[in-house]
């Protein structure tokens, strides 16, 4: 397989089926079926739907036309897709409404400081090696491809917050090393506990509450209306990174990873604590001096960020505490344990295997605390 372009997913219903069906043939017309009854917000099968229609912006899949990506038909369905998708988040968080920059900055401070369920507690203390190895499958999501949808946002920035986003993006990207950017150090960590890094390998196993979280990171990159929005959701990512981040490192350190393995968290632990400075004094402040009418969005932005992250979170705690996978089919650990088998490595973990023993083997089934 390619290691560019992952090959299509499987379709999960009507919607992502109407989709799926339409990228495997010529550009032509897409026929979605209606919306009306579908909870878009966390569905298997709109979700699957949108990631499809935006993958064509990042690598797309293997086999589909370039022409796909500005086809006005299909466009038209996401579009569609899209006003579902931002219709069910301002039914749980509020439209955006025109707010005072100050007060927009104390409720962007509310939100990262906000309490409830820690996904994150629960994974440094209590996750077993299968759990932390879905986790490391839900995240690759984003991660394979992080720092990528909010650079969209770039050109449709100006002065202080321009720079400013340009300066974390810079961090994220490695500083111009590729063994560096931030994506390679997420697929260092993936093959340390026994997953496939191959950009896309597990997007059959995502369910919709996963997808949702990337897809709105797509979604505010992609369209200049959304540039603030883009802003509150990346600077909420960079304000509540710093100590989740230091806990999932923690976690792979007590499952027995290696350093090299846990430094994507480690790296981020560093960073961030800068990057939350630059996100709130530079970035945010900035955008909210030269367009001060965006504090609104930019607020949006943030809320809808914690939502989806809020629904990712509970996914994962409420599987795992009734004992089942997290994802749509449950990881094949046969490889993975032949691998740990045959290696002479030390180390184990809570759950009887070994990380450090458990090198690149493949699943074969097809930071609010955001990101981290």
């Amino acid at each position: 397989m390619n290691d560019a372009q992952p090959k299509l997913p499987r379709a999960r219903g009507p919607v992502s089926a109407a989709v799926i069906g339409a990228l495997r043939g010529p550009v032509g017309s897409v026929r979605l079926p209606s919306l009306d009854d579908i909870d878009v917000l966390g569905d298997d099968d709109a979700q699957l739907a949108l990631t499809c229609c935006y993958e064509l912006h990042y690598r797309s899949f293997s086999g589909v036309d370039d022409g796909w990506e500005w086809d006005a038909n299909l466009l038209s369905a996401t579009s569609r897709l899209e006003r579902a998708f931002v219709d069910r988040l301002a039914d749980e968080v509020g439209p955006p409404v025109p707010v005072p920059g100050r007060a927009a900055i104390t409720a962007l401070m509310d939100l990262a400081h906000g309490d409830g369920p820690s996904l994150s507690a629960y994974v440094e203390k209590q996750a077993t090696l299968r759990e932390l190895r879905e986790f490391l499958v839900h995240r690759s999501a984003y991660q394979r491809k992080e720092a990528d949808p909010h650079t969209w946002a770039i050109p449709r920035l100006s002065g202080r917050a321009k720079a400013a986003m340009v300066a974390i993006q810079y961090d994220e990207y490695g500083d111009g090393i590729a063994t560096a950017m931030h994506a390679e150090l997420f697929a260092t960590t993936m093959r340390g506990m026994g997953l496939d890094p191959t950009y896309g390998a597990y997007l059959d196993l995502l369910p919709g509450a996963t997808l949702a979280t990337d897809n709105l990171a797509t979604l505010f990159g992609l369209h200049r209306r959304w540039r603030a929005a883009s802003v509150g959701h990346l600077a909420l990512f960079e304000m509540t990174s710093v100590v989740p981040m230091g806990r999932y490192a923690a976690a792979l350190q007590r499952l027995g990873a290696t350093t090299e393995h846990q430094r994507f968290y480690r790296v981020h632990v560093e960073a961030d604590q800068v990057h939350e400075r630059v996100a709130q004094d530079e970035m945010v402040a900035g955008l909210l001096e030269s367009e001060p009418a965006t504090a609104g969005t930019l607020l949006f932005g943030a809320r809808a960020l914690s939502e989806v992250e809020r629904r990712f979170s509970r996914h994962l705690l409420t599987s795992w505490s009734q004992h089942r996978t997290s994802l749509r089919t449950p990881l094949d650990w046969t490889d993975a344990s032949a691998s740990a088998a045959s290696s002479g490595s030390a180390g184990h973990s809570s759950t009887g295997a070994s990380v450090t023993r458990i090198h690149v083997a493949r699943a074969v089934a097809p930071r609010c605390e955001s990101a981290s």
